[in-house]
């Protein structure tokens, strides 16, 4: 399971950093976990004690509302990290992380993690860089809501997706997530009817190719 674990390692690129002995020494404070689909990784309010490395799967970062509407603010792919913010002092966790298909996650206790970053001061600036790029991302989703049309948001959205999970075929760009209509209207704060009438318009002027398995954008420019 180490050696495992270890080869796991080479698919993060913010452990670029770090030497093979360097890799070996991380690997030593961290744990496997098999995931199945929609299990739970954590709740709000649970314990922020852990790191979490995806390694294989999809992991949905999200949170309810009052009413009971969902809001998902990510959907992380393998080689991302996540529950980061118990670094910066969190306690306990404000949002929901569940998998959406069978994941394969890495984990690391947070005093591990905290003393391995103090004797790793490169690894801890990629580490703080990327906290910094996710608030980033959501204050532009705020200012999304505040400033932008829901048919705007939508291609807005799938811009972010193409950056974060497209793969280039030619001069088309193809996002594999399994995303439903409602899973696209809850991660750009809009209807599912408007999710629905914004893609099949662009589908309609030939810009994407969408199905439960993909979304296929054909002209990624004229998503702008």
């Amino acid at each position: 399971m180490q050696d495992r674990i270890l080869w796991y390692f080479e698919n993060f690129n913010f452990l670029g950093s770090l030497s093979i002995l360097e890799k070996m020494d991380l690997r030593k404070r961290v744990k496997m976990l098999e995931a199945t689909k929609n299990q739970t990784i954590y709740l709000p309010n649970d314990e922020a004690n852990s790191v979490y490395f995806l390694k294989k799967g999809k992991v949905k970062i999200s949170s309810f509302s009052d009413d009971g509407k969902e809001l998902i603010y990510a959907i992380l792919g393998p080689g991302e990290i996540f529950g980061e913010l118990a670094i910066t002092g969190q306690s306990k966790r404000e949002q929901i992380a569940a998998t959406t298909e069978y994941a394969e996650i890495c984990y690391v206790n947070i005093q591990d993690f905290e003393h391995f970053l103090a004797s790793h001061p490169r690894l801890s600036l990629k580490v703080t860089k990327l906290i910094g790029f996710r608030l980033k991302k959501v204050r532009s989703r705020l200012e999304r809501m505040w400033f932008k049309s829901a048919p705007e948001r939508v291609k807005c959205l799938l811009l972010d997706l193409i950056e974060e999970h497209g793969v280039k075929i030619g001069d088309e760009r193809e996002i594999r997530l399994n995303l439903t209509h409602q899973d696209i209207a809850s991660l750009a704060a809009t209807t599912r009817q408007t999710v629905t009438t914004t893609l099949n318009e662009l589908e309609r002027e030939g810009v994407i190719t969408y199905d439960r398995r993909r979304i296929l954008v054909r002209k990624p420019t004229a998503l702008n």
